[in-house]
């Protein structure tokens, strides 16, 4: 019985929570994004989408790079979160299957 109360609360202490890792995930991606960045074409600043002195390549391979380190830093932040959860309260954090794109 203990266990299906927990189950109940959960989500709505991991809410705040989450909030808070989705917050640092953020901050993280865009720190590893400007190094990434720095490394790929050593420059300081991607380019903007309304950069006029930018080519569309370039601004679609910056965008291209930013989503796909902010997917991973995301998905990594949140996983490593959902699973100390778990860890310590034996429940994971979110009771649906799936994800939540």
């Amino acid at each position: 019985m203990a266990k299906s109360t927990k189950k109940l609360k959960l989500p709505l202490v991991y809410a705040p929570l989450g909030w808070v890792l989705s917050w640092a995930a953020g901050a993280l991606g865009a720190l590893v994004f400007r190094r990434t960045w720095m490394a790929l074409r050593g420059e300081q600043d991607a380019p903007d989408a309304l950069d006029r002195d930018r080519g569309w390549g370039e601004v679609l391979l910056a965008a291209a790079v930013q989503g796909a380190v902010f997917a991973v830093v995301r998905s990594a932040v949140d996983r490593t979160g959902a699973t100390a959860i778990e860890r310590s309260t034996g429940v994971w954090p979110v009771p649906q299957k799936g994800g939540r794109d």
